[in-house]
């Protein structure tokens, strides 16, 4: 399977939450060649808009949300010894990662490290052997190796609060039959499919009657703090989240192209007339939408509707195997998600259901 270079690039894109740099640099470039307006609010959020062709109010307007952030380690403590501890930034578990070579984004210098847990062969005489042996591994058996004394690293800006991220050679992209997989499709996958979704809703926008908002947002995975800026400043009642599902058998969830129309997570239930216009754009789009109520998840969307700056919110989502870890999406996961926000963007009412009296 041949891999979007799109995708490529954004999954090659550094992006831990607070310095998601690299991810909105692509995203301002390709949103401003489908766009309107584009712009980058005092958030960190990167904003562009398509106009509808005929006058409407403010109100009628859709947002439409993927992160620009990714899971990964922010440094806690640097030991004298030059070694890191860290801990997760957003949803990160040691095995999200496992031993695997990572970068630390230094105020000045960007240097090269090691997570590690400390060597296997070990007796599990101390403790941190005894949980390394067994598979239980928490962030306090956790340390980034350096090879680097404290002045160097203290050159470099490496200091309490950096990030630490994979590194680019462990974020290659990895074809599997019909699918591919790589770490950090959450959320480059949904950032693709809403670029994509920009660039044909622009063909198609003599058909566009209320203005759509698409927003890449920042700290997605720690507070969805950019989603909640931009929901507070732009017009539009109506939020619609673009994120990736789990595929598991409690939720009913399948590995296909078909979406995952989310009806109600930690936060709460997405609004039903949402639920049920992206519904009827997935199916006009040509595709099954699966339904599921996602009980360990949340999104931009939930946030902001739970927070009240939202009227109504919805949350379509490309199913993914192994979220928050290696990650895996149909091939065609991606156009399938651009295709129901177009649809959904150009009617976002499903149309009412025949009154059948008894």
């Amino acid at each position: 399977m041949e891999i979007d270079p799109l995708l490529h690039a954004l999954l090659l894109a550094r992006g831990p939450g607070g310095q998601e740099d690299e991810v909105r640099h692509i995203c301002q470039r390709e949103l401003a060649r489908h766009c309107d307006e584009t712009r980058i609010d005092r958030a960190g959020n990167v904003l562009g808009v398509l106009r509808a062709t005929q006058p409407c109010e403010p109100e009628q307007s859709i947002r439409l949300m993927a992160h620009m952030d990714e899971i990964a380690m922010i440094v806690k403590r640097v030991k004298t010894d030059g070694t890191l501890e860290v801990l997760a930034l957003g949803g990160a578990q040691p095995i999200s990662f496992g031993v695997c070579p990572v970068e630390l984004l230094g105020d000045q210098q960007c240097l090269p490290g090691v997570l590690s847990y400390g060597s296997m062969h070990n007796s599990g005489r101390s403790t941190n052997g005894r949980e390394v042996l067994s598979g239980d591994v928490h962030w306090q058996d956790v340390h980034v190796v350096t090879r680097q004394d404290t002045a160097a690293l203290e050159r470099a800006g490496i200091r309490p609060g950096t990030r630490v991220v994979l590194s680019r050679h462990w974020r290659q992209p990895y074809a599997v039959n019909d699918c591919i997989a790589a770490h950090f499709l959450d959320d480059r996958a949904p950032v693709a499919a809403l670029l994509g979704c920009a660039r044909d809703l622009k063909a198609r926008r003599a058909g566009l009657r209320q203005d759509v908002w698409f927003v890449f947002t920042t700290l997605e995975e720690e507070s969805n703090a950019g989603a909640m800026y931009a929901a507070a400043r732009l017009p539009g009642d109506t939020t619609v989240a673009v994120e990736v599902g789990p595929v598991l058998d409690e939720y009913g969830t399948r590995l296909s192209a078909d979406p995952i129309i989310n009806t109600g997570d930690q936060k709460g239930l997405y609004s039903r007339s949402v639920v049920h216009g992206l519904t009827a754009a997935a199916q006009r789009a040509g595709y099954r939408p699966q339904a599921a109520l996602l009980v360990d998840f949340a999104s931009d969307a939930s946030a902001v509707m739970s927070a009240g700056v939202a009227a109504q919110a919805g949350c379509l989502a490309i199913p993914t195997e192994n979220t928050h870890g290696f990650e895996m999406i149909h091939g065609d996961g991606i156009t399938a998600c651009a295709a129901t926000l177009v649809e959904y963007a150009l009617a976002p009412q499903a149309p009412s259901a025949p009154h059948n009296p008894r």
